[in-house]
């Protein structure tokens, strides 16, 4: 197996419990991928997803893979607001976590009369493209005939638009056209950039993710993510799934037209081929030796049109107050402006800043300091849309900015600073989408089986996509495929 990413670590276990003797070879030092973890001073912050928002995909893990549950591993609970949401024009209003009666509610008061109302429907019509499209879209292996998932599940309203009907295809239209009220196209606006998606072209379909995240919720794991990460790691190697760190692959040998092994490169084990009956690949295609697994009329990764995230570690002296949410979204005056810089391969001047903070002892030395963390959806590093993150001058100008957002949730950012660290998207790589229906496919990920018998595709950039529960859901489906092959459809 290439890769100790989520997805990889979840595939894993699930074979090591089938009988399958698993080894991983991880060319970096450390296991999580980009569940990844920074500590100083007694601090500690989450540099990868911050919260989780389908718990059951590794309950359902633990479940399969042993006696003991997630729960008894890791303390888990829902975060109560789910988040907190502060507008250009100076409204705020808390979210409640997963009812959606007092989302409406809480909506009404904030934004008027009405506001609610519309969100709960629109939440109705998300409510039915997830119907549609949950099963094949996210519990089955991507269809040979994929392209029927290019039909737009989402039922959007049919409305007069300039002297003829027309009914919403992207989810900025959905916002702008079926929300009426520029606060809460923000909010849906704001939700698809936070997975990496430009809402001026992303199918209506991402209707589903506001959908999952106020139906199932938003919870966080005692200890950060990273918690959740080593969970799973040592539930890998109770089933004996062998990890070897600091090993980069070169690329995957192939014989009598299968996979047949991997071959290492650098170190003392440089050129050394190891034999495998299957092959899996979490790390995209940088393990892959040159090789492309997929054929004419397969669905292609996306991953040029994937952003990065700006993340800004704040070690603060005093206490974190009672009462305060733990995340709260600093949302852009101009979310299309924002999409444009982002995709577009620029700084957006004023982007829309997500703020973390946990109430969680083992994330600080004590009861009087803080650990906040800031984040942002950014241009990628490098390439044609993409800027240069290396950049001392642009990382310091995105940091202040980022800070700058921040000062309506903490007033006394600045005075309250021990100190700070930067991660852009040079160390923490690109934010991969989930998959979506609709457009024709366009947003789809390559499946999880490939041309080539025996090699398979684990992770955020193979089917079902990017996010911390769609990695686990794609480690369960790799794991049916070779545990059931042609006869597994889909997770139960």
């Amino acid at each position: 197996m290439i890769g100790a990413g989520m997805g990889a670590m979840a595939a894993a276990a699930r074979l090591a419990v089938a009988g399958h003797r698993v080894t991983v070879y991880e060319r970096s030092a450390t296991f999580g991928g980009a569940v990844g973890a920074f500590e100083r001073d007694g601090f500690a912050f989450d540099t990868g997803p911050g919260l989780l928002h389908v718990p059951a995909v590794y309950r359902d893990l633990f479940l399969k893979t042993g006696k003991e549950p997630l729960d008894g591993r890791v303390t888990m609970g829902q975060v109560d607001p789910a988040s907190r949401h502060l507008f250009a024009d100076g409204t705020d209003v808390s979210l409640p976590n997963a009812s959606r009666g007092g989302v409406v509610a809480a909506l009404d008061a904030a934004l008027g009369a009405g506001a609610g109302e519309r969100w709960g429907t629109f939440l109705g019509r998300a409510r039915d493209a997830w119907d549609r499209s949950r099963r094949p879209l996210l519990e089955e292996p991507l269809w040979p005939n994929w392209q029927v998932l290019g039909r737009e599940p989402y039922p959007a309203l049919r409305q007069r638009r300039m002297l003829r009907t027309r009914q919403a295809r992207t989810l900025a239209e959905v916002g702008a056209w079926e929300l009426a009220d520029p606060r809460l196209a923000t909010l849906l606006d704001a939700c698809a950039l936070a997975y990496g998606l430009d809402p001026r072209h992303a199918p209506a379909s991402a209707a589903l993710l506001p959908y999952m995240e106020q139906t199932f919720g938003s919870w966080y794991v005692q200890g950060g993510m990273r918690a959740l990460a080593r969970a799973v790691y040592e539930r890998c190697l109770e089933r004996k799934v062998e990890f070897v760190f600091g090993a980069e692959v070169a690329g995957v040998v192939e014989k009598d037209g299968r996979a047949a092994g991997l071959e290492l490169a650098g170190g003392p084990d440089g050129g050394r081929v190891v034999d495998a009956d299957q092959v899996v690949a979490g790390a995209g295609t940088s393990g892959l030796g040159g090789l492309r697994p997929w054929q004419e009329g397969d669905v292609r990764p996306g991953a040029e049109e994937a952003p990065g995230r700006f993340t800004v570690l704040l070690a603060l002296r005093g206490a974190r107050p009672d009462g305060t949410a733990h995340r709260t979204v600093v949302h852009s005056p101009d979310t299309a402006a924002e999409a444009a810089a982002v995709f577009g391969g620029a700084l957006a001047e004023r982007p829309t800043v997500t703020v973390l903070r946990p109430d969680d002892l083992t994330t600080r030395p004590d009861d009087v300091h803080e650990a906040v963390t800031l984040t942002a959806t950014v241009a990628p590093s490098g390439g044609p849309f993409g800027l240069d993150w290396t950049d001392g001058a642009l990382r310091e100008r995105c940091a202040e900015t980022l800070v700058a957002a921040a000062r309506p949730v903490i007033p006394d950012i600045r005075e309250r600073l021990l100190w700070r660290e930067i991660l852009t998207p040079a160390e923490t790589g690109r934010v991969h989408p989930p998959a979506l229906a609709g457009d024709g496919g366009r947003y789809l990920r390559p499946s999880n089986s490939t041309r080539l018998p025996g090699l398979y595709l684990v992770g955020g950039w193979a089917h079902p996509g990017g996010g911390l529960a769609h990695a686990g859901m794609s480690g369960a489906l790799v794991a049916g495929l070779i545990v059931e092959g042609e006869d597994f459809r889909g997770s139960q």
